[in-house]
């Protein structure tokens, strides 16, 4: 509705300005020259629409050039008067010596949405002829450079200026405005009523210029602008406005006034903008009020209950505004209606008990708010409502009114209480298309018959609701499913597996954490030819007997009773379905094998690049599910005849014996995972080919001797974990050479010496997390190291671990380091006192300094710490009382244990006299003219056992073996992204 606005506003532009009485007056002969000369300048493409709208091509000088398609002469004087060529698909340059600038009696000229290009709007003396020119759009085009402040001095007839969309991408503006060029337009334009200027960078503008726009205005669209500042409130009292839209200026601020609007307007469109405060009560006063959408400001506050006389709103949009509150009664009774859209609010219900017949609404969305109570029979009396949008709210069931929507197509009430079972009426929906029930409390059974009814649909959720299953029938082959596509039943009572689907065209199936047992046997794997995506994880699945369909890309079999060989033939390329297959994961604590598989093609060449697929196989030698065992095995050096493979993961089995020297040979290799296993020897030196690689985890094994120098040939390496293994060596000096080094963890091994100075050199910047502790090194920490690990600056969320043993002061440098969340220096030699400094981290949630040998008193700076959740000082020599104030009062005695000398509570040792100096102000350090302090972001996220969120997760994340937050993230998010990835590019394809 609100681009229907916008079309007809254009459109009545359009005809108003090139509508005029036939020309009863011959073409002067030397206009039609000047048209003839300009047609031979610009050629005629059409790029992307199929027709030109107007035929340039037609124009000859056996015709009348006033009878010409886009020419409009004077019907007194024979003048050309107006040039309409918008959508005529012209192609070349408008050089200022264009002939087209000589008809000097043009009244207006519309070029927009065509193919020129040139430096037009910075060189405007061409159009400085134009003296009685009204109206001006060279809009879609890709003109460029500066608009320049003289057009605005000589134009000063004009109406209607529409400069937009100049040869712009997302982040890129190549036409924009000076602050003079905007201020010279306000000022001048005095008879301007539509300025349409979107994608037109006007950063430099200064707002208060806005003050001197005509009182004619009755258009301003600005959208996309890069505007900046707070916008007077002046604007929206426009005596003639009609349409505003500043949409997507992300930096505009200002305020919504309480008085005084514009009486005319039409369409206020400021979506994505800084927008604050509450929305007036003056609001109702827009009577003529069409569209409006305020979604993703800054505003707050209730929804003024004022829409009673706003009978001309067809769209209305209120989503992300952090708006609060009951939901107000008069915004149903909008009659006309046909999007509301009052998402992502923390709006509270219950609904309105009596609406009006809201015969228009097409799009109702109004999930992430708190509506509660349950779904009102009115809404499902709307008769032309094609999208129901009300998840994530506090709705409880039943829906059993829902066979009212008849025109209904997309239905999404996922997130939310609604109980009991589906009503049986939802299955005569014959325009549904989506339906998504997801995560409620439904139960009961959902039965393929009536599945079947729903002929239009593609989209079926009903995942996260415990009691509900599916039942078969022995004519399930008899329902057709011919739209169907998607299908969610995961985490379902769903005990077997539905072979009715296998009529469909399905592409996605979630059947994952069920109670789908026994096997999936030949026949019931059978004709499932669409299919993509399977996942059968989380089940009691024992046996597979064969893949369902030959297409899928993608199978889960993580986490069920799997038993003996699965498959062992899959590693055969010539069976067909490899020549699709891309993922298979199969539960650990099997074995878990990627390839990427070279496949022939019809004229016997290998694919190009970008072609080939990756399979992911797990095949697991013996699981006995009665005895819990598992046959440890080695991994066979055929392996390495697979020269295509990307991607290894043998993590987390039983795994044994040394690993094979030819893994390095791997050229193509990306990630190699063999960490958590009993693998022991040396690590290959065999890495002097392996560009790709990427990712190295080796971690949690009994491996011995150097870190292979080899590896310095993988440039690529952005993970390296070798932690928590026998490994004897110095830091490896060749670490420094790998500039895209972002994971470094040497853990728990048994390193020795000090950390030499390259460490801190440039090429070692893009480190992110450091994790050294549990070995032998000794000596400082320098400065300059936490001054160069530059990757560490950005954001607050990385890991700086070094490693035990470090005897020496900590820095007060770490009081810079403002925006730490976590700073674990435990289980060091660190001695002397706790810097003062550590009083400046004010963003620090947790601190841990125990179990070193820190003496003298707690600094009392450290209550400015009002974000400190965790506090461990605990075996250090610490004395005094302990500060009281904000965070402190939370401590228990743990917190401070092992510390003979310290008194005051939590403790029951009581203090006398003690006595100490005020605590200074804390450290600020203004850093290159800017009161940002100084800081290394995430530098010291911790000198010991680890450091910081950005620093480490201390001494306890190491006694568990591995960072499970890390590992966690990567297995959640890599599914997900993954089966989003196959499902885009198969929308592409189609």
């Amino acid at each position: 509705s609100l681009y229907l606005v916008l079309v007809i506003l254009q459109l009545s532009w359009s005809l108003s300005s090139s509508v005029a009485p036939p020309s009863s007056h011959l073409c002067l002969p030397h206009q039609r020259d000047v048209l003839l000369h300009f047609k031979t300048t610009i050629s005629v493409h059409c790029f992307q629409d199929p027709y030109p709208t107007i035929d340039v091509e037609s124009w000859n000088k056996s015709i009348d050039c006033c009878s010409w398609e886009g020419v409009e002469c004077d019907n007194v004087n024979g003048h050309v008067i107006g040039i309409d060529l918008s959508h005529s698909c012209l192609d070349g340059s408008l050089f200022a010596n264009n002939s087209l600038f000589q008809l000097h009696n043009l009244q207006w000229l519309d070029l927009s949405s065509n193919y020129l290009r040139g430096s037009l709007l910075e060189n405007t003396s061409c159009l400085f002829h134009f003296h009685g020119l009204q109206r001006l759009n060279l809009s879609d085009n890709d003109f460029n450079g500066t608009i320049s402040s003289k057009l605005f001095s000589q134009l000063v007839s004009l109406t209607h200026l529409d400069l937009s969309y100049n040869d712009f991408s997302f982040n890129s503006f190549e036409s924009r405005f000076d602050g003079q060029g905007f201020d010279m337009l306000a000022r001048n334009l005095t008879k301007l009523r539509n300025l349409v200027l979107d994608s037109v960078d006007m950063s430099d503008v200064a707002l208060t210029s806005f003050l001197n726009l005509s009182s004619s205005l009755e258009h301003l669209s600005l959208s996309l602008c890069e505007l900046h500042g707070e916008l007077p409130t002046q604007v929206f009292q426009l005596p003639n406005l009609k349409v505003l839209d500043l949409s997507v200026n992300a930096n505009l601020t200002g305020y919504l006034p309480n008085t005084n609007w514009s009486s005319g307007l039409e369409l206020l469109d400021l979506c994505n903008c800084g927008f604050r405060g509450s929305i007036p009560a003056s609001f109702g006063n827009l009577t003529q009020i069409i569209s409006v959408d305020l979604s993703i400001n800054s505003l707050e506050g209730q929804i003024p209950d004022v829409f009673g006389n706003l009978r001309k709103l067809t769209y209305l949009r209120f989503s992300s505004c952090n708006l609060s509150g009951p939901l107000p009664v008069t915004i149903f009774n909008l009659a006309r209606i046909t999007r509301l859209d009052l998402s992502n609010n923390h709006l509270e219900g219950p609904f309105p008990n009596h609406v009006s017949e809201l015969q228009f609404l097409e799009v109702l969305e109004l999930y992430k708010n708190s509506i509660s109570g349950g779904v009102p029979s009115w809404l499902f009396a709307l008769p032309s409502l094609p999208l129901l949008d009300l998840r994530y709210n506090k709705l409880v069931g039943p829906i059993d009114q829902i066979q009212k929507l008849s025109s209904i197509q997309i239905v999404d009430l996922s997130n939310n209480n609604i109980g009991g079972s589906i009503p049986y009426s939802i299955f005569d929906l014959v325009n549904l298309t989506s339906l998504d029930l997801s995560s409620n409390n439904l139960s009961g059974v959902i039965k393929s018959d009536m599945l079947s009814k729903l002929t239009s649909l593609m989209f079926l959720d009903v995942s996260n609701n415990s009691l509900l299953s599916l039942s078969t029938s022995g004519n399930d082959v008899n329902y057709s499913f011919p739209q169907l596509r998607t299908v969610d039943f995961s985490g379902c009572s769903v005990s077997q597996f539905p072979d009715f689907f296998r009529t469909s065209n399905l592409e996605t199936l979630d059947l994952s954490n069920n109670m789908i047992s026994g096997g999936i046997s030949k026949w019931e794997a059978e004709g499932w030819e669409g299919l993509r995506l399977l996942d059968l994880s989380h089940n009691f699945l024992t046996a597979l007997e064969q893949f369902p369909g030959n297409n899928l890309v993608y199978l889960n079999l993580h986490s069920n009773l799997l038993q003996g060989p699965i498959l062992p033939t899959c590693l055969n390329p010539q069976i067909p379905i490899l020549k699709h297959f891309f993922f298979l994961l199969v539960s650990k604590p099997f074995l878990l094998l990627g390839f990427q598989i070279s496949l022939p093609v019809a004229d016997g060449k290998r694919p190009r690049g970008g072609e080939c697929l990756l399979l992911l196989f797990s095949y697991f030698y013996f699981f006995n599910a009665k005895e819990e065992k598992k046959k440890k095995g080695n991994v066979p050096s055929s392996i390495c005849n697979w020269s295509s493979l990307v991607l290894l993961d043998l993590s987390e089995n039983s795994l044994s014996g040394t690993i094979p020297d030819c893994l390095g040979n791997l050229i193509h290799l990306q990630t190699l995972d063999l960490e958590m296993n009993n693998f022991i020897g040396k690590i290959p030196n065999s890495f002097e080919n392996s560009f790709s690689l990427r990712s190295l985890l080796l971690n949690d094994n009994q491996l011995e001797g150097l870190v292979p120098s080899s590896l310095a040939n993988s440039t690529s390496l952005e993970l390296l974990n070798l932690g928590n293994n026998k490994l004897t060596d110095r830091f490896p000096r060749w670490l420094a050479s790998l500039s895209s080094l972002k994971v470094l963890i040497l853990r728990f091994n048994r390193f020795y010496g000090s950390l030499p100075h390259f460490v801190a050199s440039s090429n070692f910047s893009a480190l992110r997390i450091i994790d050294l502790s549990a070995n032998e090194f000794i000596g400082t920490l320098s400065t300059k190291l936490l001054r160069n690990l530059r990757a560490m600056k950005d954001k607050p969320r990385e890991q700086l671990i070094f490693s035990n043993y470090i005897s020496y002061k900590i820095p007060e440098d770490v009081g810079q380091l403002i925006y730490l969340q976590m700073l674990n220096f435990s289980h060091n030699n660190f001695t002397g006192p706790i810097p003062t400094s550590l009083g400046n981290l004010v963003a620090l949630e947790s601190l841990d300094l125990s179990s070193n040998k820190f003496s003298g008193r707690i600094p009392p700076q450290m209550t400015n710490l009002t974000f400190l959740e965790v506090l461990n000082l605990s075996n250090n020599n610490l004395v005094g009382p302990i500060p009281h104030g904000n965070q402190f009062h939370t401590f228990d005695n743990d917190s401070y244990s092992g510390n003979l000398g310290l008194c005051g509570l939590p403790l029951s040792k009581q203090c006398v006299n003690f006595q100490g100096p005020d605590p200074p102000s804390p450290l600020v350090v203004e850093h290159g003219g800017s009161k940002i302090p100084f800081f290394w972001q995430v530098v010291m996220m911790g000198y010991g056992s680890g450091v910081v969120m950005g620093l480490s997760l201390g001494y306890i994340v190491f006694t568990i073996g591995r960072l499970w937050w890390f590992v966690r993230k990567v297995e959640r998010d890599w599914q997900y992204n993954f089966t989003k990835w196959v499902q885009r590019n198969k929308v592409r394809r189609n």
